[in-house]
């Protein structure tokens, strides 16, 4: 059995996935990112491809203080609720080989030497065997990203498709816990469009 391993949310502050069908989002795209996934969680097999992100539209800060205030006064089932009443969606993920899902939360800030940081945050949809079941999975209901993108558009991140998400009060901080082994590996990233584009 996989143990979990504690990952630190400073990189992930509060900041996917519900199915949605991407084919009308294109025009809307404030930010178009592709990246290289290397999956090595341990959930299954090594896995290796291609997804897009799209955000269109950024997250505002009632939005984010709804999210904090949900989790620290009373945890992580109302963080869920308040991140699925989320509307409209922020983005979605999409890769060639599933369908497209729901980014509800997303935020942009500056990185680096006029670089940028993406934050994405979703629920994670379970399958009706995980559900009539009841495994141990069901308890990491969150997908988190964060991508860092240097000022050419380029950069690498993180994707962590099953966590769950804490606020540990004697600490006052987040904590992010991941039911796989690491995160997914995302390289490659670059701005392959957007009306935001390379330029911010």
């Amino acid at each position: 059995m996989m143990t979990p391993r504690r990952l630190s949310v400073l990189m992930f502050v509060l900041a996917v996935l519900s199915t949605i069908s991407p084919a009308t989002a294109d025009d809307k795209a404030l930010l178009r990112l592709r990246a290289f996934a290397v999956d090595m969680s341990g959930l299954s097999r090594p896995r290796a491809g291609t997804i897009d992100i799209v955000i269109e539209r950024w997250s505002t800060d009632e939005e984010r203080e709804q999210l904090r205030s949900a989790l620290i006064e009373k945890g992580s089932d109302a963080l869920l609720t308040a991140l699925q009443k989320i509307k409209p969606r922020a983005g979605y993920i999409s890769s060639s080989n599933r369908l497209g899902w729901d980014v509800r939360y997303a935020r942009l800030e500056p990185f680096g030497d006029g670089g940028r940081r993406v934050i994405i945050a979703t629920d994670r949809p379970m399958s009706f065997w995980e559900l009539r079941n009841q495994p141990r999975s069901v308890d990491y209901e969150f997908t988190l990203a964060e991508l860092r993108l240097t000022k050419d558009g380029k950069g690498v991140g993180k994707l962590v498709t099953a966590a769950k998400i804490t606020y540990n009060k004697d600490t006052r901080s987040v904590e992010i816990e991941n039911y796989g082994i690491e995160p997914v590996r995302l390289s490659e990233v670059e701005v392959v469009g957007g009306k935001e584009g390379k330029e911010k």
